[in-house]
């Protein structure tokens, strides 16, 4: 199965950052390469007004510049909401801000990024269909994709279709894919009075409670809002009003009223969602391949979401209009080229059981404690929830033996039994 020839069509299954981001980067493709390539895009989502709603809390993370710039879209400054500079890591009774100089990530609002790329994809060239695919047919020459209302040919298919439970299930019905293990995840927002909202800065509060049901939780302040975020493997609507009541996340959110919400329209509305925590098998094959979310090709903690699904479009698009559509071209190239992102999985779900264990055992104040005192484990800890370096880098920097010995030599000084049998008020 060759490169995209002149006069084939392609055809990409969702409209979020990775699905526009590989319709450009194929149409810059066959520009350069006097190729006329049909890119059709399907996406079921309407930007219209405020009535779409993204699960993903909106913060963009380095590179994202210059992965945007490499496929010849401006970074939409304008969307902007905030920069984030610092994260403040909350436990049961410490806290503790973590900065450093250097690249900032950015808080916008997902369905205006979103809204922002597809319009930019259009500009390029990318046929936009705003259907649902409902079935898809591989035959030895072709992929028959069928959507509501129309049909169409295509020579290969890009899934960036996150986590749809619709599309991910038609996809594994006709393929080996299978689609990534996930957490699910819950969103909402909150107006502050317009006095408290300066208040926040450029500071994105994260959080490991102790209630077993929540792996992680985050306050991310936007313009004239706050997105609260959680994740576990079963959590509903119950989970988020507990953490409401989390005593740390109510010392951020002391103004918070659900009975009184400064915008009743849109405060303490839940959203709920899914993100991987682990890779797709068979995440691509003849005529088919996943980027992104789809793939499972993310970070731990979901850091790097929208950069990782646009870098793993741009891939994709370039192995299938250089190397080939089959299973063996993607294998070779595409593969290769997530080399890093494959290679870091391991040491974020390594990282992601400690961060477990450590906050059910109610370590998340002694581990602030040390930090505190450690500059060393401070650019870990900022690293780890900024996402501004790979998983591998910090173990490795943490566990030098002379890094480790220190940290283990405070760690049992600083009273480990105490903190393990002193009771805690978790979110219960």
């Amino acid at each position: 199965m060759e490169p995209l020839q002149d006069g084939q069509t392609a055809v990409i299954i969702g409209g979020g950052p990775g699905g526009t981001a590989c319709g450009i980067a194929l149409r810059n493709l066959a520009r350069q390469m006097g190729r006329n390539i049909r890119i059709i895009l399907y996406d079921g989502k309407a930007f219209v007004g405020e009535t779409h709603y993204n699960q993903c809390v909106g913060v963009l993370s380095p590179p994202i510049d210059s992965v945007l710039e490499r496929i010849g879209v401006p970074f939409p400054r304008h969307l902007v909401q905030r920069e984030v500079k610092a994260y403040i890591l909350h436990g049961e009774r410490r806290h503790i801000r973590l900065t450093e100089a250097g690249e900032v990530s950015y808080a916008t609002r997902r369905v205006q990024f979103d809204a922002y790329m597809l319009e930019q994809a259009r500009e390029h060239g990318v046929e936009i269909r705003e259907s649902r695919v409902t079935d898809l047919e591989f035959l030895p020459d072709r992929v028959n994709i069928y959507a509501e209302g129309s049909r169409c040919q295509a020579a290969v298919v890009f899934g960036a279709f996150g986590l749809d439970p619709g599309t991910t299930t038609l996809l594994a019905q006709s393929t080996p894919y299978r689609p990534p293990q996930f957490l699910t995840s819950l969103v909402t927002k909150i107006h502050p009075p317009p006095d408290i909202m300066p208040t926040f800065g450029g500071n994105i509060h994260a959080f490991l409670p102790r209630n077993p049901r929540i792996e992680f939780g985050a306050i991310t302040p936007k313009g004239n809002h706050v997105t609260v975020n959680l994740a576990g493997a079963q959590v509903d609507s119950r989970d988020m009003d507990a953490f409401l009541e989390y005593p740390p996340v109510r010392r951020i959110l002391h103004f918070a009223d659900r009975e009184h919400p400064l915008n009743p329209a849109q405060d303490f509305i839940y959203y709920r969602g899914r993100f991987p925590i682990s890779v797709a098998k068979h995440f691509y094959g003849d005529r088919y391949v996943c980027v992104g979310d789809a793939a499972g090709l993310v970070r731990a903690f979901k850091g790097k979401g929208v950069t990782s699904a646009c870098q793993t479009a741009v891939w994709a698009a370039e192995t299938a209009m250089r190397v080939g559509v089959s299973r063996h071209a993607f294998h070779t190239h595409y593969r290769a080229a997530c080399r890093n992102i494959l290679g870091d999985l391991p040491y974020g779900r390594a990282m992601r059981r400690l961060a477990i264990w450590g906050s059910r055992l109610g370590l998340v104040d002694t581990l602030i404690a040390l930090a505190e005192e450690d500059a060393h484990l401070r650019h870990a800890l900022f690293n780890s929830v900024s996402a501004h370096r790979p998983y591998r880098e910090i173990v490795a920097e943490v566990t030098a033996p002379p890094e480790l010995a220190r940290l283990l030599y405070r760690f049992l000084r600083s009273g480990l039994g105490r903190h393990l049998t002193s009771p805690v008020s978790g979110v219960k």
